[in-house]
């Protein structure tokens, strides 16, 4: 594995000491931020979600990841379950860097905590039927794609900062995980 690319990422997640523990009286999420070397470059894997009625986050770009279940022994097993079931891209042979401070999203109670991996190369995944498609792409196209969305939140019309990668648009949480570490690349 090529160390000296995940330098940055590694030093960013040590700066930022360990996260807090999880907000009891919230529920509980994990979503899994993958890395991978190409062509001297870091690359992270996005997802599309599925269409799925109930969903708020549905049809939109993200990280792999879900809610906490009773069988999961923390968060992280959570984050790796998830991706497995999402993408089945077993995570427990990759190098788990770190994680990020639970974040949460203005339209559920929810906590969610991003957790950090490194993978030795781009592997091809298959997505399950939680989810329409998979992108790789460069952190460093993101930090030159960075752009503005317009969203509809409590019947207001918003814009809010995203990255624009092709036809993708990735915002809201997902950016607000990413960008912190687009930064530091």
């Amino acid at each position: 594995m090529d160390d000296l690319l995940f330098e940055p990422v590694v030093r960013h997640l040590a700066s930022r000491g360990t996260p807090a523990e999880p907000d009891p009286s919230l529920r509980q999420a994990a979503v899994a931020l993958v890395l991978a070397p190409r062509a001297g470059a870091l690359e992270v894997l996005l997802i599309r979600r599925a269409e799925r009625a109930g969903d708020p986050w549905s049809g939109q770009m993200g990280l792999p990841g879900g809610h906490r279940e009773a069988h999961d022994a923390d968060l992280l097993a959570t984050a790796v379950r998830e991706t497995r079931e999402e993408l089945g891209l077993d995570l427990t042979a990759a190098r788990h860097l770190g994680a990020l401070e639970e974040l949460r999203p203005v339209i559920r109670p929810l906590a969610v905590r991003p957790y950090v991996f490194a993978l030795p190369a781009l592997l091809e995944v298959v997505p399950g039927p939680e989810v329409q498609s998979v992108l790789w792409t460069r952190l460093d196209v993101l930090a030159s794609a960075r752009s503005t969305t317009e969203v509809f939140h409590k019947g207001e019309l918003r814009t809010m900062p995203c990255y624009r990668v092709g036809a993708d648009v990735v915002w809201g949480m997902t950016y607000r995980i990413l960008d912190p570490l687009v930064e530091r690349r």
